[in-house]
Formats: C-alpha cells, sequence, structure tokens
C-alpha cells in the first residue's frame, strides 16, 4: 500500500468532491472513508485510475451519507420537542443500528465513537470534544473502527453499556451542543427501558427526563445561556421532573448503583430545591463523591469542586480544583466562578475572558464574555 500516494491524491480528490457540490466538512468525511476503503482494497486488488477510484468511491459515500442524514432528520421532525411521558408505543430499527454498531469486535470507546459517527449523525469534532481529546485523534479512531469491522457479519450485537454510552453523548451533544438530538436520544432511551429492565437504563432515562425538564428556563430571549442558579423555576417541565424522580427512585431501590443513577441524583437534587439557595450542596457533594467512585473522571472531580465550593466556601471549592489537571475543558471558567464567589473580582474577570476563548460553542463563549465585562463593570476596569 502507498500510503503517500494516498496522501498526495486527498486534497485534489476532496476538491472535486467540494466542486460537485458537497460541503467541506461532509467531503473531508467522504474523503476519509474513500481513503479507508483504498486501504481494504487495493493491497489485494489495485486500481489502474488511483485518483478516478478515489473520487469514484469518495462521491459514492457522500451521497450515501447525505441520504443517511436526509433519513435521521426525517426521523427527527417525527418527533416531538417535549417528550411525552409514559412508555414508548413502538420500537423502530434505529436502536437495533445502536446496538449492531456497539460490535464486540470493537472496544468499547471505539464502539462509541463509531456508532456515534455513523448512526447518530455527530461530527468527528463533537464526539473529540466529548471524549477530550483532539479531532485527529477521534479521526483516527474512527478509521480504526471502520477498518476492524469491515467485512464482519453484523450477527452479534454489542452490550447494553455501550448502547448507553453513545445515548448519553448524542443526548449530552443535542442538549448543549450544536445539533439537536435530545428528544431523539430521550425517544430510544424509552424504547430501551421498555425493552430492558436494568436500574441504569432506568437511571439514563430519568437524567435525561430531569435536564430536559429545564430545557425551556437554560436559555434567554435573545439565544444567551441562562445559568442554572439564575433560571426561572417556573418554566421547569414539573410533569418531566416527577417522571424522572419517580423513575429514578425505583432505580435505586434495586441496590445496584450505577453512574447513571448517580448523576440522576444530583439532577433530582437541584430539581428538588425551590430556589437555588435553597439547594441541598452537602448531599451533592455526597453524590459526587459515589460518582468519582464510580468513574474516576475528571470532568465529575470538576463538577464536584463546584460542589464543593458551595457546601464548603469559595476556597474549599479552589482546593478541589488545584488538584485538577488545569488544561481541563471549563477548567478555567470553574477558577473564574469560585475566584468571583471569594471577592477575587480582578482574578475572576481574567479568568472569565480567557474561558471565554476556550469555549466549545459560540453560546457558552458570549455568557463567558459578559461575565467578564460585567466583572470589569462592577470593578470601574
Amino acid at each position: 500500500m502507498n500510503e503517500a500516494l494516498l496522501r498526495s491524491l486527498t486534497p485534489s480528490v476532496l476538491a472535486v468532491l467540494v466542486r460537485r457540490g458537497a460541503d467541506f466538512a461532509a467531503a473531508e468525511d467522504a474523503v476519509q472513508d474513500a481513503l479507508v476503503e483504498a486501504i481494504r482494497v487495493w493491497p489485494a486488488d489495485p486500481p489502474r485510475d488511483a485518483k478516478g477510484w478515489l473520487v469514484t468511491v469518495a462521491w459514492r459515500k457522500f451521497l450515501d451519507a447525505a441520504r443517511s442524514d436526509a433519513a435521521r432528520r426525517r426521523r427527527q421532525d417525527l418527533v416531538e420537542d417535549e417528550p411525552a411521558p409514559g412508555p414508548a408505543s413502538a420500537v423502530d430499527d434505529t436502536l437495533q443500528l445502536y446496538f449492531l454498531c456497539a460490535h464486540p469486535s470493537l472496544t468499547p470507546s471505539s464502539a462509541v465513537a463509531l456508532t456515534l459517527r455513523a448512526v447518530g449523525g455527530l461530527t468527528t469534532r463533537q464526539i473529540a470534544q466529548a471524549y477530550l481529546v483532539p479531532e485527529a485523534t477521534m479521526a483516527q479512531r474512527i478509521s480504526r473502527a471502520k477498518r476492524t469491522v469491515s467485512g464482519v457479519r453484523f450477527d452479534q450485537p454489542g452490550d447494553v453499556a455501550t448502547v448507553l454510552r453513545v445515548l448519553y453523548l448524542v443526548f449530552n451533544e443535542g442538549y448543549s451542543g450544536d445539533v439537536d438530538l435530545a428528544a431523539e436520544a430521550i425517544r430510544l432511551t424509552r424504547q430501551l427501558a421498555t425493552a430492558i429492565d436494568h436500574p441504569e437504563v432506568a437511571g439514563l432515562l430519568a437524567l435525561m427526563l430531569l435536564h430536559h425538564a429545564r430545557r425551556a428556563a437554560r436559555t434567554a430571549p435573545d439565544g444567551g445561556l441562562v445559568p442554572l442558579a439564575e433560571q426561572d423555576r417556573g418554566r421547569w417541565d414539573t410533569k418531566l421532573i416527577a417522571e424522572g424522580v419517580e423513575i429514578l427512585q425505583a432505580a435505586l431501590a434495586r441496590d445496584r448503583l450505577g453512574e447513571f443513577q448517580a448523576q440522576a441524583a444530583i439532577a433530582a437534587l437541584h430539581a428538588d430545591a425551590p430556589t437555588a439557595e435553597e439547594t441541598d450542596w452537602v448531599q451533592i457533594v455526597e453524590w459526587y463523591d459515589e460518582l468519582a467512585g464510580l468513574t474516576d473522571s475528571p470532568v465529575v472531580r470538576l463538577n464536584r469542586a463546584v460542589a464543593v465550593g458551595e457546601a464548603d466556601g469559595p476556597r474549599a471549592g479552589l482546593a478541589a480544583l488545584a488538584a485538577l489537571d488545569a488544561s481541563l475543558p471549563r477548567h478555567t471558567a470553574v477558577a473564574a466562578y469560585l475566584h468571583e464567589r471569594d471577592g477575587d473580582l480582578t482574578t475572576a474577570a481574567r479568568l472569565y475572558a480567557e474561558a471565554a476563548q476556550k469555549a466549545p460553542n459560540l453560546a457558552e463563549r458570549a455568557h463567558l464574555t459578559r461575565q467578564a465585562a460585567r466583572l470589569n463593570s462592577r470593578r470601574g476596569g
């Protein structure tokens, strides 16, 4: 296999697809898929016209992806903005695709990445952000996963834990990212909860419902983010909260605690507080301790530092934060918030401005920029 030839042909093949009408990101993904196919096929059957072969295969991949995206969007259009309480009435084949992509021949992380890309409709950039890795690293991981399953019979479905991880990441991207997939993730998780009696499936569904219940209050009329403490709790969906709490309580009663149940318990404590000031932060810290023990996730420990700052004071929160890697996403924003709570407005304003530059989306960047401007105004700076 002449990898140098493939690398040299990539820009010209990409340019052909763009000239034919493909947008750059979709064309790039199609060319990447064509390169993977070339690596698989060429050693046994090298083409006479390498560039022509790549253009043909890449264009076919682009068309397949476009049709798949159109079908996914049609499915999304059938989903109501607010998922109705109660069990799902029917199961379509989308959930089955999630299980098939979570193939036993793949590692869990590769299966999740492949499923998010192929079925969930997320971009490589979005998946990389969810996994806290560079986009190039994630692109390589997805490519390796595609090579692994190339020619494999998809008759052995993957495990529930991998599918739950995919649904969780799809919901997170739909809830806070550029593509609205939250309602679709809830719909599929309802189907899974109907089909499988598992406390972590119930925990994930409860977590989704409790977060989705706050959705209407998360943004201002101008599209800006509204922090949890400043949200109008009268706009929270009490029916979704009640359903989420009921599902969570039934799951916790089975005494098989998992990370999604622990996260849902934290969300339930927020939902239960009539005001931000009445939030039971001490109990939230205890649940974060449970969650950290289950996952050892640096993001969990970052969120725990915020909770510690609320329960024991900002300096305790800053001490917890100091033990974490400063390169963590949103680490700077958390530091800014805790310094503001501690009365150090100069440091807080500087950190808010730094955090804005690192924000993963425009809404968060605008929010952090406003926070920095607010403090600078208060300081007269």
